[in-house]
This record gives C-alpha cells, structure tokens and sequence, in this order.
C-alpha cells in the first residue's frame, strides 16, 4: 500500500468515526478544495477516490437578509462573505446534498416538515408517556445566531417552547443586550421532551446520553436547514451532548469550537448565573456574548464593552 492510499484509509477512519457520532457533513475551506484540485504531486495514484469520498461544494450567498435591529428596528446587516464558506465533504454512505441553499418556500416546508416529524416522535417511550408537550424549537430559522440548551424544564414542557421559565427570562435580557430580539435568533435544545422525573413532584435531571443520541438527529437537521453563522451552547450538559466532551464547562466557556462546520461558543447556562449573581460570572458570559458579536460582524458599543465590569 503506498503512503497516499495509508493517508487515504486513515482519513476515511476518521471520518466514518465522525459519522458514528452523528455527522453527516464536515466543512471544508475553499483553498483546501483548491488545493485537491490540483494534479497529485510526488506520483501518488489514485484508482478510484470517487467511489471512496465524495466532496460536494455548496455556495452560499454572500450575505443574509437583514436582521431587524432592537434600537429603533433600523435593519441589522450581518455580512456573510463568500470567502468563508465552508464546502461540505459527505461523509462515507452519505448522500451529496442538492449544491443550492433552499428557497425560503422550500426551506419553510423542509422545516414545518420535521418539526411534524418531531411533535409525533416515540422514540423514547418513556418520555413520550410523561411529557405535556414537545418543545421543538422557537425562532427564526434564516437565524444567523442560535442557541442550545440540554433539555426543557417543567414551564418549558408546559408551554411547549424553549428558555420561556426564569432562565429563559434572562437569556432573553442577554439577547437583547447584544442588540438583538429573541425572535431574531434560533433557541432549541437537545432534547425535545423534558427528561421525565419519576417519583418527583418538582425538579429536573440531566439527559442520559442514550436520550441525547436518540434525539440529536432533530437538532443536527435543524442546524442543518438553518445554516446559523455562530451557535451558543449553554452550559456543561448542552457541550457534553454536542461535542461529547466532559472537560467541565470552567475550562470550555470562551474557546471557540466547531460543531458541523459551524464555530461554536461554550458559556454557562442562564439558570447558573440565576445561582451565582456574582458580577464576574455576569461579565464572563458577557465577554463570551461580545465574542460571538465580533464574530458575526456586529458592531459593539462602548457602553456594551462596559457591562459588567466594576465601576
């Protein structure tokens, strides 16, 4: 076996290993997609890499429609330049998707599609016995900013949206500190049914990774029509969940991932900082919330860079 065919194997490894865990795409840069684009160099042979990985270029637009603006409603314009489009490579048996985004109409219908898809779900039988309602999701789905959390809690199973109890209250409060309006981001969670708590009158558990398996595919095809430019994970559950890391949420908020080609911010759940009031856990969230601003082009005012921090 020469060394290209041994690089070839032990990408492909990966990349089934990514798939295991859910992926159905990876992003790749364009210079990459360039770059193996050229003749092989060194006399590498390839006998027959189309039948091994399939890449699939998706263009993008090069920017959004505009995003209502909470001062004034004057329109918000977050570019998205064509440069940092991602392709997307198809992992090992997965389809090449169509190359074109979906036209809005389509888009809906994709959406309203799954979201039926989601409110009948019994894959977890439990679940689906305790729960009031399925809290699919909430937002904007052209949304350039969305939200994850773990789970719904006992108002969210009530009302059968996402972050609508205490903590929801303040992420909304966070949210508009950035200039936007809830209903200009995207807000889901991992999972759509509240984790039930047999034996408990009040309260709530954390997801069991089986739950969290049985349901990201949801959420996977949610990010995947929304296309989002930045997502927020909220709180140590919500990361472990997405990128099945358990590093403590201490050491993960402010260092930005990727979660299917996306960047990804970890920070605290809102229902910590409804425990700790502390001013230097308010301003450690807003530090990472002015990060995810400057990431997504949005101007930053000076009373913003201010909040939070002692007089």
């Amino acid at each position: 076996m020469s060394a290209y065919d041994e690089l070839l194997d032990a990408t492909i490894r990966h990349l089934e290993d990514l798939k295991s865990h859910g992926a159905r795409y990876v992003a790749v840069a364009p210079e990459t997609l360039r770059a193996l684009a050229q003749p092989p160099v060194g006399g590498f042979q390839i006998s027959n890499p189309k039948s091994r990985i399939e890449t699939v270029a998706t263009p993008l637009p090069s920017a959004q429609p505009a995003i209502p603006s909470a001062v004034g409603h004057s329109p918000l314009v977050i570019p998205r330049p064509a440069a940092e489009q991602p392709a997307l490579l198809a992992l090992p048996g997965e389809t090449a998707r169509v190359a074109a985004p979906l036209d809005p109409q389509a888009k809906a219908a994709a959406f309203a599609a799954l979201r039926e898809r989601a409110m009948a779900c019994v894959k977890c039988p439990h679940l689906a016995a305790s729960r009031k309602n399925v809290v699919f999701g909430v937002g904007n789905i052209d949304a350039h900013l969305m939200f994850i959390g773990e789970a719904p809690g006992a108002d969210e199973d009530a009302q059968g949206e996402p972050f609508v109890g205490r903590a929801g209250q303040l992420l909304t409060k966070i949210i508009q500190a950035t200039g936007l309006r809830r209903g200009d981001v995207y807000i889901a969670n991992i999972l759509k049914c509240r984790p039930d708590t047999p034996g408990q009158s009040a309260g709530n558990r954390k997801p069991t990774a089986e739950e969290m398996a049985a349901c990201i595919p949801y959420l996977h095809e949610q990010i995947d029509l929304i296309a989002p430019r930045v997502i927020v994970a909220l709180g140590a559950v919500a990361i472990e969940g997405l990128l099945g890391k358990a590093a403590g949420i201490t050491k993960l908020r402010s260092h930005w991932q990727t979660y299917r080609g996306i960047p990804l911010m970890p920070t605290y759940h809102p229902a910590y900082l409804l425990r700790n009031q502390a001013l230097s856990e308010k301003r450690k969230v807003w530090e990472d919330m002015l990060a995810v601003m400057e990431k997504l082009g949005m101007p930053v005012s000076q009373k913003q860079r201010n909040y939070f921090l002692k007089p």
